[in-house]
């Protein structure tokens, strides 16, 4: 087996009023959340939302100016070993050496952990043989496409067999196959009993890979839990989008939702978004007012539609 952790601590993570000021501008402010053991938990936002700082923290790369921040049963503080020698992190920018080939940035990595020669040389290649970059292992980093060089980065921060791996937007940039296979990855190691901590901007990625979520804006946690009661508390089981609709169909269809199960609705562009469950009953009252129906679309509901309903459709620059 390529890995294998002994946690006994029930939370790996557990963050508790969580608070980071820079100035008079509070990033975090009383954020709490906890990650158990062998799970996969996401942290979810928009750009400025605060999951970077938080992660920093729980990396011990930044200090905390409130609250308290245990990471395998050790209070995380800037700089602290005892932490950084149990966890790994594959950041947003890869950092790779690029006057190094594939299998010395790998092997490197080793000393951080106190690895001899021979063990990092034998833990590399394990690593470039799951990650399949065996073939590549002489190549300059330079020469590897983007999809190699994020596989090389995941493979790095498995070096020192950690008990916690931070992924902070694994597959940004990554064509289907390549992010098809990071998430393959992901699935096994937590098969295998490792922790994974999740950041992504993309929602079926943290919907398929996460066990639990949060989901942070300006500091603070909008909601929290599996994505499945996420989405059905906010949002509800599925979405009803009628296009080619006038307002005055949209009034007349306004007054029968309540023969739906509807959490909301609203305009989306030219699109009228119903939310709910039960909407095929909505169809059907549309039926006995108009025989004509409008263009519809209905699927199920998403977490990047409660994403959009928590944080809202402006842009975040």
């Amino acid at each position: 087996m390529l890995h294998k952790t002994a946690i006994t601590a029930s939370d790996v993570v557990r963050v508790e009023g969580l608070v980071k000021r820079y100035g008079d501008f509070e990033a975090v402010h009383g954020v709490s959340f906890f990650v158990s053991e062998g799970e996969c938990f996401g942290l979810l936002g928009p750009n400025g939302a605060g999951k970077s700082t938080t992660i920093r923290m729980i990396c011990c790369l930044a200090a905390i100016d409130g609250g308290t921040i245990q990471v395998l049963e050790l209070p995380a503080f800037p700089g602290n070993q005892a932490i950084k020698q149990q966890i790994g992190v594959v950041s947003q920018d890869d950092n790779l050496d690029p006057d190094l080939t594939v299998r010395e940035n790998i092997e490197i990595q080793g000393r951080f952990y106190g690895q001899s020669a021979g063990e990092a040389r034998e833990r590399a290649q394990e690593l470039l043989v799951w990650m399949q970059l065996e073939s590549k292992a002489k190549a300059q980093v330079r020469d590897l496409s983007g999809g190699m060089r994020r596989r090389l980065v995941i493979a790095r921060a498995l070096m020192g067999k950690p008990r916690l791996l931070v992924l902070d937007e694994p597959t940004t940039g990554l064509d289907p196959q390549a992010r098809q296979l990071v998430w393959a990855k992901v699935r096994e190691l937590k098969s295998q009993g490792v922790t994974i901590f999740l950041t992504t901007h993309y929602m079926d990625e943290a919907e398929r890979l996460c066990d639990r979520l949060v989901i942070m804006d300006q500091g603070g946690i909008l909601e929290e839990g599996p994505p499945a009661e996420v989405i059905a508390r906010v949002v509800g089981e599925e979405c009803l989008e009628l296009s080619g609709i006038s307002e005055d169909q949209q009034v007349q269809l306004a007054r029968h939702l309540g023969d739906a199960d509807v959490t909301f609705s609203e305009w989306q562009g030219e699109i009228w978004a119903v939310f709910g469950s039960q909407l095929d009953r909505l169809l059907q009252r549309w039926q006995t007012l108009d025989s004509s129906l409008p263009r519809f679309y209905r699927r199920r509901a998403s977490l990047e539609d409660v994403f959009l309903r928590l944080t809202g459709r402006d842009l975040r620059e």
